[in-house]
């Protein structure tokens, strides 16, 4: 034999093995369950004995019965399973993932109370051990009980297991519990009482245990993830309720013990009560975030800083409690009807929030009920003592009588009036034209009084402005008669030194005419004695001449300087010397042709002359003689 027959020799039969030795195994009672299985038997005959078959109804064998057995096998090696008498069915094991629940349906067991909608939990080692959960009363259906994250050896034959997830609350959510198994709730509640010890709603046997009742719950749940049986109870998902700055939250609670009324004896509006108890808590929340069930507890929300209401049909606060108001229409005592806006201020202290709420409510009602009546009611009033004018200018008054009014009407109601102001006011427009006219008239009246005095300021500027013009031509005039008079005696003095030299000169001329007419004499005597009589006798005739017209000439200028000396001398005396001076300053200007009197003004003459006119044109011809009388001068 080869090497070839000694291989298949030893490989056949390994072969032959592997292929038959379950069958090989099952012929002679053995069985073997591998490490991640469990082996769920079925018996399917029993030959002899006192538990041949199952009782009436129940479909688990737990003594041994024909049928299937409520103890599975675990992984190892069993013998005497002959085949003809046991099935063996590998089942895998019952896996939970994370984040999942696995939800338990029994096929077997007691029959469920009347009422109840879960199975209640025995002890069965997380019903691994189903001989445990029937002999310890397990019942069908619905398990309470369900088992978390893990790895289960469970017999299917008992129980069907369904995979879930877990229950996860999101941050600032709030989880509203309702449950589906319990006690029925009380007669007058909304909701089951409060139940402690059952971690959250997750330990369903110990809620039922201590009575908890089947719908909404009081308590809450809050952010995080939960084992939670969704056979059991229904989560709602929603937002905390939140208190913002500048307000509190006042609780009205729909459920809880009749608690006792703690607003005092003259407080007769509503019962408020201590926090826990039914009805308006007389305490509120501050501003912050609460985990409130908003199914039974109601959170009113009261602003505690000034508020401004508004009655105006253009304008609305952002708390919106004035939306629905509108500007208020009165009528005058005269019956003009016209509007105004008109804005109230209240505050509501934090301690009289709850009394506030329990009266009306909410702050609506307290808008609507009390605020609107009393302000639109006292304008009205007010409107109708008086007429429209009387009403527009005694604003300020009316106003201040407004705040006090409504803020004793307010006291009783715990609400403080912080202040009243009356905004825009529309008369008639009838009216409003009448008034807008009369206005325009009086302001036009002032309006032409200043420019009256605007007039009369500036003809006294220009009044003033021409003396000035006239005062520098004086000055310049009386300069002039200054520089005459110096130049008239100037001319005296001229005079009198001309004559003078003139008579120096004229002597001198003689005296050289004589040496001259003595020399020619001398040096023609011999020759000509006749002669140097003859030219002595005209030299002599010649300058007596010449003294005579000089001494003439002399005594002339100096006779003219002193008329005019003695005719300013009895002028002066005769007119005085400032008539005098104001005389030469007007022959001045004259002379020079200056205007230092409007022609218009002249020939208008003086307002307060009776004889005005005249008196003007009598100054015109005045100007044109002395003007003439210059010019010939000149000439």
């Amino acid at each position: 034999m080869g090497p070839f027959a000694s291989v298949l020799w030893v490989v056949v039969p390994i072969l032959f093995f592997l292929i038959f030795y379950r069958l090989i195994f099952r012929i002679f009672g053995i069985v073997i369950i591998p490490e991640n299985k469990v082996g769920l038997v079925t018996k399917k005959f029993v030959l002899f004995g006192a538990h041949k078959e199952l009782p009436d109804g129940r479909i688990i064998a737990v003594n041994g019965e024909a049928g299937y057995q409520a103890k599975p096998l675990a992984p190892g090696v069993y013998f005497w399973m002959w085949f003809w008498q046991y099935e063996i069915k590998m089942q895998d094991f019952v896996v939970i993932p994370e984040g999942k629940i696995g939800l338990l349906v029994a096929k077997d067991g007691a029959e469920l109370e009347t009422g109840r909608v879960l199975a209640r939990k025995v002890e069965c080692d997380s019903f691994q051990d189903s001989v445990a959960f029937i002999t310890s009363g397990g019942r069908k259906g619905r398990q309470s009980a369900f088992i978390t994250t893990g790895t289960y050896r469970i017999n299917t034959f008992l129980f069907d297991i369904i995979i879930t997830d877990m229950t996860h609350i999101q941050e600032n959510k709030v989880g509203i519990i309702t449950t589906l198994d319990g006690m029925p709730i009380e007669e007058g509640q909304i909701a089951g009482k409060q139940i402690e010890g059952h971690n959250n709603f997750q330990d369903t046997d110990a809620f039922l245990a201590n009575g908890g009742n089947k719908g909404l719950q009081p308590q809450v749940i809050l952010a995080g993830s939960y084992n939670l049986n969704p056979w059991f109870v229904q989560v709602e998902q929603i937002n905390m309720t939140e208190i913002p700055i500048g307000h509190v939250g006042v609780v009205i609670s729909y459920v809880g013990k009749e608690g006792e009324d703690v607003s005092g004896v003259e407080f007769r509006h509503g019962n408020i009560v201590a926090k826990g108890h039914k009805g308006v808590w007389a305490e509120p929340f501050g501003p912050g975030k609460y985990p409130i069930n908003t199914y039974i507890q109601r959170t009113e929300l009261v602003p505690t800083t000034n508020l401004v209401l508004n009655w105006a049909s253009a304008r609305s606060e952002s708390h919106q409690l004035d939306k629905n108001l509108s500007t208020i229409t009165v009528r005058s005592k005269d019956g003009f009807p016209f509007n105004l806006d008109v804005s109230q201020i209240i505050h509501i202290p934090s301690n009289e929030a709850p009394k506030v709420i329990a009266r009306f409510g909410n702050m609506m009602n307290l808008v609507t009920q009390v605020l609107e009546p009393t302000i639109g009611n006292y304008f009205r009033n007010s409107a109708q003592e008086a007429d429209v004018i009387a009403f527009l200018t005694s604003r300020k008054e009316r106003q201040e009588s407004a705040k006090q009014h409504i803020s004793r009407v307010l006291e009783q109601y715990n609400v403080y009036a912080v202040d009243t102001l009356i905004g825009d006011i529309v008369p008639p427009e009838s009216l409003m034209k009448t008034l807008t006219d009369r206005k325009i008239a009086e302001e036009q009246k002032v309006t032409f009084e200043t420019q009256r005095q605007a007039q009369e300021t500036r003809q006294k500027l220009e009044k003033e402005t021409a003396i000035a013009e006239i005062q520098k031509e004086i000055v310049k005039a009386d300069q002039g008669v200054q520089i005459a008079k110096r130049i008239a005696d100037a001319a005296v003095e001229k005079a009198n030194g001309e004559a003078t030299g003139v008579k120096i000169s004229a002597n001198a001329e003689a005296e050289k005419t004589k040496v001259i007419a003595g020399a020619d004499a001398e040096r023609t005597k011999l020759t000509a004695g006749a002669e140097a009589e003859k030219i002595r006798a005209l030299a002599n005739a010649e300058a007596e001449k010449i003294s005579v017209t000089g001494n003439a000439e002399a005594e002339k200028i100096l006779a003219i300087g002193k008329s005019s000396a003695e005719a300013y001398r009895l002028q002066v005396d005769a007119m005085g010397g400032d008539n005098f001076t104001r005389l030469k300053v007007t022959e001045a200007i004259g002379t020079s042709k200056i205007k230092i009197i409007p022609d218009v003004l002249i020939a208008g003459g003086s307002g307060d002359s009776p004889n005005g006119p005249i008196s003007g044109l009598l100054g015109l011809k005045l100007m044109e003689d002395l003007s003439k009388q210059t010019e010939k001068k000149q000439e």
